[in-house]
């Protein structure tokens, strides 16, 4: 006898599993995968379609349901692209003969702007912790990371103590697809990592603590849902007026650079973006600038 056929959530399995042992990817980005696949499952399933066979025709369906259904633009595109790196992977590897999603067109999505924090807004923020006990003296420190140096949350999070090489002034930070890159810190940052290093972690270790830099008050790795908690607590100690998110310093951070006169290539390293195109969205923020510059450099300006 032989091996019994392989099924659709098997063969969804075995690309979640790629996506994360071969290509890095984090688990909040398999997570989303896992999530926009189980409904294309769910889909065919309702109509009676198998869902690795598709015509081009029949995954029209699927977008016609998620249309009817007014999904967000955003959210249809989304669920196209995980199905569309499905059969990317599965055709790679010889487990389907043909995409049918190839030739579909998402959905035009109008540019998002990132949001950034206004100054006076922001520096209330970073001076909201009060930095007395070692909750505050981490929290000040991890308020500060995020603006000095455009690291995402989970970057933050997993970031461990061999990383950091406070006497150069820079830490290692590992990124998407387990890339790493060197990023610099300002003074300032230096300082609020040395006052929680000396005085808020070594209060917060316990004997089986990790070697994360950031730990919980019962010494565990501090989390990225629990950073996003400090950070919301920040807002609302400040007195800030605007609902942003940690991400939100990452594009502030980015801004703030390229309007001090950054390069674009620059902006790009530090961030960890793998495409310029992608650090390209930040310029629209620094008009300001290029036309200050185009005002004063231009001899007919």
């Amino acid at each position: 006898m032989g091996d019994p056929p392989v099924t659709a959530s098997e063969l969804v399995d075995r690309f979640l599993v790629h996506l994360s042992v071969e290509r890095g990817a984090s688990p909040n980005t398999v997570r989303a995968y896992a999530t926009d696949l189980q409904r294309y499952l769910e889909w065919a399933e309702r109509a009676s379609l198998d869902p690795m066979t598709l015509t081009h025709r029949q995954m029209r369906l699927y977008l016609a349901e998620l249309d009817r259904a007014r999904y967000a633009k955003r959210t249809i595109s989304r669920r196209l692209s995980a199905v569309r790196s499905l059969f990317a992977y599965l055709v790679s590897e010889g487990l389907a003969t043909s995409d049918p999603a190839s030739v579909l067109l998402a959905p035009k999505i109008p540019a998002r702007l990132p949001r950034i924090f206004p100054t006076d807004e922001l520096e209330a923020i970073l001076d909201a912790p009060v930095r007395d006990t070692p909750v505050g003296l981490r929290d000040a420190a991890v308020l500060e990371l995020l603006y000095a140096s455009g690291v995402r949350v989970g970057e933050l999070s997993g970031l461990t103590l061999d990383a950091l090489d406070l006497a150069q002034g820079q830490m290692t930070v590992l990124g998407k697809g387990s890339k790493e890159r060197i990023v610099p810190l300002h003074a300032v940052a230096q300082s609020r990592l040395r006052d929680y290093l000396r005085d808020g972690r070594s209060h917060l270790a316990r004997a089986d603590s990790p070697g994360s830099v950031f730990l919980s008050t019962r010494g565990n790795r501090l989390s990225e849902d629990a950073v996003r908690r400090i950070f919301k607590r920040y807002i609302g100690v400040a007195g800030a007026a605007t609902a942003l998110t940690p991400h939100a310093m990452r594009h502030t951070f980015a801004t703030h650079l390229l309007e001090a006169g950054a390069d674009l290539r620059t902006v790009q390293e530090l961030l960890g973006h793998v495409a310029l195109s992608t650090t390209q969205i930040y310029t629209h923020l620094s008009m300001k600038r290029l036309r200050d510059v185009h005002r004063t450099a231009h001899p007919r300006a």
